[in-house]
């Protein structure tokens, strides 16, 4: 570096690589060559093509003596922009407004000080996220964080945009990443990943909760089956004369559309309450997998378009048809839904999906994928922090950011 450097100016020299996430052995070298330039901070921008590219920043900042800027470009790498501090990056970069952004996946400013809580994560800030492909959507840091911030926890609650659950979990395999949440699509990964499996979880074959213990053994819990069911029986409840001891779904004709891990959720669920339970699905071998788990018929969605043995049916989707961006999509047509009294969308966004609005419209009971999303999220919150979920609040903030 040539020329005097003004008085009370600091330099940052940096290197962006728009292509890959360099090895560890690589980005120390780089370190290294940006420090001999006289750099007063270094800045180093890579790619994620996965997301456990980040874990070799996280190194690299852990490690480093001198203040230094390391982030990890794109949705994969989003999680170097939240938990810099807590690995001891100088600062992170956050654009004023969404559509503003100056590099892939950036985050607004106000996402990260509101939501991710920025300003208080520090070495000793505890890890929980979601883990799902995609992941973009889900409104769960929102819930969490703020849950979180309620009950004075120090912690941070993220998106894990991830490929090979697997690999993930054996990378960031640090007792600080204490706790996840599962979605689609390795709710059913999850449960070969994890050392120990609730009962109830590995009867369903899902795992949508993963707690890490403090002797790194990661146990799985399944927190959908409660969530949704019970939303289905409070809908039913509200709406429909019900005997007050016995399950509203008790003798029902209790139609499950996918054979994932939501899926055999609600087909476990349904099952113990005395519901009589049919597995749809696009692939029928998969459906009838999960029918001869729980003794139940199955059928393609082409097949489900003509089937009403009966009237008064219940409908639940635990696909991610109709999931934003394809709002337009519903698994079953208008026409079919007229013989179900109550349907279920596991989708939360949007709140009202196409199959929702068409069947309310066919005059049945419709019950929301956020009764189900804040249910499940409750026990989530209980499994992380072993206190009581702040009901009211994590409801309030729900309807509050939907």
């Amino acid at each position: 570096m040539s020329g005097k450097k003004p008085e009370n100016c600091k330099l940052i020299v940096s290197s962006h690589n728009y292509d890959n996430t360099p090895s560890a052995e690589e980005l120390a070298s780089l370190l290294a060559q940006i420090q001999a330039t006289g750099a007063d901070i270094v800045k180093i921008a890579t790619t994620a093509t996965e997301i456990v590219d980040v874990s070799r920043m996280f190194q690299i900042l852990v490690h480093c003596q001198v203040p230094i800027i390391g982030l990890v470009m794109n949705d994969r790498g989003f999680i170097s922009r939240v938990l810099c501090p807590k690995f001891g990056g100088y600062l992170t970069f956050g654009s004023l407004e969404k559509g503003k952004e100056s590099a892939p996946s950036q985050p607004t400013a106000a996402d990260l000080i509101n939501v991710y809580n920025i300003r208080q994560i520090g070495p000793d800030t505890k890890v929980f996220g979601i883990i799902g492909n995609p992941v973009g959507h889900s409104k769960s840091p929102i819930l969490h964080n703020e849950a979180f911030r309620s009950v004075g926890l120090n912690a941070v609650y993220v998106p894990f945009l991830v490929d090979d659950l697997a690999k993930f979990l054996s990378t960031y395999s640090s007792p600080d990443f204490a706790g996840f949440s599962c979605t689609i699509p390795h709710k059913e990964a999850a449960v070969r990943c994890c050392d120990e499996v609730d009962p109830i979880a590995r009867d369903i074959g899902a795992v949508n909760t993963i707690i890490r213990k403090p002797d790194g053994k990661l146990v799985g819990y399944n927190t959908d089956y409660v969530g949704a069911i019970s939303a289905i029986e409070d809908g039913i409840r509200a709406t429909q004369q019900t005997h007050s001891t016995v399950s509203p779904l008790a003798g029902r004709l209790f139609v499950v559309i996918g054979a994932g891990g939501a899926g055999k959720a609600l087909a476990y669920g349904a099952k113990e309450k005395g519901a009589r339970v049919v597995i749809a699905n696009r692939t029928f071998a998969r459906a009838q997998e999960l029918g001869n788990l729980i003794g139940g018929p199955a059928l393609t969605l082409t097949e489900l378009e003509n089937y009403h043995p009966e009237e008064g049916m219940i409908l639940a989707n635990t696909t991610a048809i109709g999931m934003h961006p394809n709002v337009n999509e519903t698994p079953l047509s208008k026409q079919a839904l007229k013989s179900y009294a109550v349907v279920f969308d596991a989708v939360y966004t949007p709140k009202e999906t196409r199959l929702l609005r068409e069947a309310a419209e066919c005059g049945a009971t419709v019950v929301s994928g956020l009764e189900m999303f804040i249910r499940q999220a409750m026990g989530q919150f209980e499994h992380f922090t072993g206190m009581p979920a702040p009901d009211s609040l994590m409801r309030d903030i729900v309807l509050r950011k939907t």
